[in-house]
Parts: structure tokens; sequence; C-alpha cells
């Protein structure tokens, strides 16, 4: 461990930052062209299903979540003309669409019903009891079918010996993919992608905000939204086309955001928060990252990287110590909800430790 001085910012970003980048790359590029082959595939049997293009570490269907944990949004098609609606309010059936004396429970912030009558235009298979129950597109419905569809794909892509299906105690659909380097867990998930409008439950941005500027939030709103099949009822909303704009172009005025955000990035997954499935994603960090902007909009906050670095930290800490992360767009969701209390405060202890003497691992 080494004194926090610029020379050694450099030296870590160097060898550890960007040598990271080199391998995850790499490990994105074989990873896509697997799963480009198997969803080509499953797109053939199911039009429904479309493929996922293969654009490399930048393809907006990819998250990176930890270098060996990905998620992968799946298009769907022939769902066209969205538009919001008050919806029903209670539901009385299981996901087998038996029955039921009690309602389901309402969905939480951050997710929604979804109901193909709120499509102008939709491909009759939407209409069909395999994933429609009363009128209502069914995820964990629409999850048996693309699972089933995927068993049927690894085997006649003779891909058996590079991706496996990983049981899960929910419909979601992960499978285990064998690189010449490691082993890669991959979240599939079918997506509804809305490009047409914003939604009413992401009451962004506050008012009185100056970062980012009006234009920059008119364009981000204008790139809509998606809708993720992730759990039995209730479909999750998603706003990767947004974040994508928020971080294109942070640092046009000179700053050092996203500098901070790959040394507190690299420090997570060497230090604070490590193995393959960590709880603290870099979605978690890409979320402390945008509201550390907004609190600091001024390109004099962002001219000095220690104090920019410690500043996003602390934010970090301070998120993690009260076990709540606020999603950046849908304000009432508390991202660290359902997180292991005891990780966390194991990961606060760690920060703690940090900001009390800053010095880079530069083992």
């Amino acid at each position: 461990m080494k004194p926090f001085t610029e020379e050694d910012v450099e030296f870590y970003i160097q060898n550890k930052v960007e040598r990271r980048h080199h391998l995850v790359s790499k490990t994105v590029d074989e990873v896509q062209k697997i799963i480009q082959q198997l969803t080509a595939e499953i797109s053939y049997r199911d039009t429904r299903f479309q493929a996922i293009s293969n654009s490399g570490v930048h393809n907006e269907n990819f998250r990176v979540l930890a270098p060996s944990h990905f998620l992968i949004t799946v298009p769907l098609r022939g769902l066209t003309g969205y538009r919001e609606r008050q919806v029903r309010h209670w539901r009385y059936y299981t996901v087998h669409g038996a029955k039921l004396l009690s309602p389901v429970r309402d969905p939480e912030e951050l997710q929604q019903w979804l109901e193909v009558e709120q499509f102008s235009k939709s491909l009759q298979q939407w209409h069909e009891t395999e994933v429609n129950i009363e009128g209502d597109l069914v995820p964990a419905k629409v999850l048996a079918i693309f699972r089933e569809l995927m068993e049927k794909s690894i085997t006649s892509c003779n891909l058996s010996s590079k991706v496996s299906i990983l049981e899960s105690f929910s419909s979601v659909v992960r499978v285990a993919v064998e690189t010449p380097d490691s082993q890669v867990e991959v979240e599939l998930v079918p997506t509804v992608e809305i490009p047409t409008c914003w939604p009413e439950k992401a009451r962004w941005p506050r008012c009185f905000k100056r970062w980012p500027s009006q234009e920059k939030v008119q364009c981000i709103k204008s790139f809509g939204f998606n809708l993720l099949a992730r759990s039995n009822y209730h479909w999750q909303l998603g706003f990767s086309r947004a974040e994508r704009m928020l971080i294109e172009g942070l640092d046009e005025d000179g700053g050092c955001r996203m500098k901070c955000f790959r040394v507190m990035r690299q420090m997570k997954e060497d230090v604070w928060c490590t193995g393959n499935k960590p709880i603290l994603t870099t979605y978690h960090l890409q979320l402390v990252l945008f509201w550390t902007c907004e609190k600091y909009p001024r390109t004099k906050d962002w001219r000095c990287f220690r104090e920019g670095f410690l500043r996003m930290v602390k934010k970090l800490h301070k998120c993690v110590s009260q076990h709540f992360l606020k999603h950046y767009f849908v304000r009432g969701t508390n991202l660290l909800k359902y997180a292991n209390t005891s990780d966390l405060d194991l990961v606060a202890g760690k920060l703690a430790i940090f900001l009390e003497n800053p010095v880079l691992c530069l083992d």
C-alpha cells in the first residue's frame, strides 16, 4: 500500500484499471458471440424474441455487473405504440392461471403491471394464454417460454460444452458461460423496449437541480425506458439508454468524474467488495456517480481527482452504512432493500478504514 499521490493514481490506472478494461472487454466479446448465436436461434424458433447485436462492450443490451457477472436484455418484438393508462388495481390469479381468493401483491415502485391493450399494435401471440392471463402479459410465463427455447437452442447450436442453464429459485433465466479464461454467469432478461415515452413513475429531474442541463434532460427523456421480465407478475422499469446518455460526455468540461468512478470500481472489486457475485455491483456504483454529480454540478468541483474521488467514496460509504441507495430516476426505490445487512456492514467497515487512511492498493 502506497501514499495517495498523483503519480500513484496514474500508475494505478495504467496497471489496474486499464488491465481490467482489457480483460473485461475480451470476456464480453467472447460471451457476446455465444449469446448472439443462441438468441439468433431462439428468434428463428419464436419471432417474438429478437437476437442481440454483436457490438462489443458498448452494446446497450449488455451490462457488466462484475467481471464475471453480466446482465443481457433480450428485446421482445410485436409490441408497439405503448401508452400509459390506469390499469385495473387487483389481480386474483396465480402465474399458472388458477383463481385466488386474495389479490396478488401490488408492484413496488420500480415495477408495474403490463396489459397487452396498452399497445396500439400487438402480435396475436401476445394475446394467447401461454403468456397472457386476463389481458396481462405475465413475466413468469414469458420467462418460461424463453427458458425452454434456451434449452433447445443450446443443444441445436452444439454449445452444451460451453453453456449450461443454472438453477434458480425464481423464474429468472441464468446461464453459466465457459470462456477460455473463466466462467461467467449471465442473466438473460426478455425486455419490452419503449423508446417513445417517459414513465410517470420516474419524476425526474427534481426541481432546481443544475445537473444535468435542461437540454441534456430533454435528450435523455426522449430515449424512453424499458420493461424487464425479472419477476413473476410485475415488469421492472429499466433506464439503460437514459443512463448511457448521462455518462456520455460526462467530462466534456475537462473534469475527472469518470476517472474517479473507474478507480472506485477497481478498489471495490479488489478490496472493499470482492467475489464473483458481489453484493455491490458496478450498477450500484454508477448510481453513486450520478448522485454525486448532481450534488456537485460545477466544473470546479471535478478539477482535483483526490477531492472528487474521496467525495464519491464518502457517498458510497454513507449509502452502504445506512443500507439505503436510491434509484436515480425512481426515487422511492431503495436498491439495497433486499441486500444482506451483515455483508453491507462488512463493506461499510472496509470503506471506513479506507477513508481514515486513503491509500490505493498497488500490489
